[in-house]
């Protein structure tokens, strides 16, 4: 497995900063794209185990500062929407997880984090700057891709929405 290396995807493309928020494209309305790999506790973590649900998949790195703000929040709508069928997956992008351990602990995440490569970032239609996170419907359909630092407030409202939507 190549890993995808923090400068890489940095020179790779832009951080983000004037392409930030929602961006439509790129892989939305699109079926996900399925993979499987071991969590921090070497568990599976397979994409369509979670068909059935609205999935946030997001691609993070520790070193990113807007990762930092966004995820206490994905933490609390893991804990409210949870059993209304939100799944997070986290996916980091560090070279390796001997600085995703800590951070992990330290934010105390109640959702699954895998460790990301290119090939991933690039199935999902080019993740070149963190955060870039993807809404997900039950059906393992793309409905949003944020990209940068978002306002999680629309985060939430679209998977309020989806998590409606797919409830009738």
């Amino acid at each position: 497995m190549v890993r995808s290396s923090a400068a890489a995807i940095v020179a790779g493309g832009l951080l983000l900063g004037a392409n930030a928020g929602y961006a439509a494209g790129k892989n939305v309305d699109r079926r996900a794209p399925e993979f499987s790999r071991s969590d921090l506790q070497h568990r599976r973590v397979s994409l369509a185990a979670y068909r059935g649900k609205v999935v946030l998949l997001n691609f993070w790195a520790t070193w990113c500062a807007p990762c930092r703000i966004e995820m206490p929040r994905f933490v609390e709508w893991q804990n409210e929407y949870g059993g209304k069928g939100l799944q997070i997956v986290g996916v980091s992008i560090d070279d390796d997880d001997s600085p995703v351990r800590p951070f992990v602990e330290t934010l105390k995440l109640n959702y699954p984090i895998v460790m990301g490569d290119a090939r991933l970032g690039e199935r999902y239609g080019g993740v070149l700057g963190v955060p870039v996170t993807f809404l997900i419907d039950r059906k393992g359909v793309i409905r949003a891709r944020f990209e940068g630092e978002t306002d999680l407030s629309k985060m939430e409202s679209k998977i309020r929405d989806l998590l409606d939507a797919s409830a009738h």
